[in-house]
């Protein structure tokens, strides 16, 4: 259980809190039970803290004030709508004898000696946190599975999880699933079917024949043509024939 040393605070007006926050300070209040609401406020550093860790707002903390112990809970925290810095948080106060509703997290362990993980199975989880009604004397801060052993095709399920004494789930009626390990999803590229491989091959082998076809009988065109030329100029000049002499 976390320790946080607070401070019974007398603000009353905005300018009041503003200068309470510049000081480093989140203002807060108490609520809950049969006493009286009580104001106080709480080191930032130590709530921005406090607020990276999952299961904050389900966490039992021990507040001391005045040299008094009073465990509480996180049940709102408001930010800063640009610096998105905390400005005030509310707590619950904590009674033995009566029971809250809480989202407790789930922590799974263990996940290097799950076979099903070794073989590339997915963990999916269906419920990162589960709502309980709780003692507030009997608080669970995290709901465990044991991945050892674990195979593809398993699933866990509320009923596989041992809940504290008191402890039960507000959905109610139905066994319902946490998380499970399904089979890794492999993806394959459709292969080509052999007809169409062997027509693409039939196709570009005509194509090359007939290219190297037409290729030839250019060439040999152009040959003749060539060669007729030549005849050509080796031809004789037709001898013309005198003109016969008048008697």
């Amino acid at each position: 259980m976390n320790s946080i040393e607070a401070t019974i605070r007398s603000t009353k007006t905005k300018g009041e809190l503003n200068t309470l926050r510049k000081k480093g300070e989140v203002p807060g209040i108490i609520y809950g039970g049969k006493n009286e609401n009580q104001k106080v406020s709480v080191p930032t550093k130590i709530v921005k803290n406090l607020i990276e860790k999952e299961n904050f707002l389900s966490n039992v903390l021990n507040l001391k004030i005045d040299g008094k112990d009073q465990n509480v809970i996180p049940r709102e925290i408001k930010y800063d709508i640009i610096t998105d810095e905390p400005i005030h948080v509310d707590f619950l106060r904590i009674v033995e004898g009566t029971k809250i509703i809480l989202e407790i997290p789930v922590k799974f362990i263990n996940n290097e000696k799950s076979p099903g993980l070794k073989r590339g199975g997915v963990l999916n989880i269906v419920r990162r946190k589960v709502e309980l009604k709780c003692p507030t004397e009997n608080i669970p801060t995290e709901l465990v599975i044991d991945l050892d052993g674990v195979d593809i095709g398993d699933s866990f399920k509320i009923s596989s999880i041992k809940l504290p004494e008191n402890v039960t789930p507000t959905i109610q009626g139905r066994d319902f699933v946490i998380a499970t390990l399904a089979a890794p999803t492999i993806i394959k590229e459709p292969e080509k079917p052999a007809e169409e491989t062997a027509e693409g091959a039939e196709g570009a082998e005509g194509a090359t024949a007939e290219g190297a076809e037409g290729d030839a009988k250019t060439a040999a065109e152009g040959d003749k043509k060539d060669s007729d030329k030549k005849d050509g100029d080796k031809k004789e000049p037709e001898k013309k024939e005198a003109p016969k002499e008048k008697k």
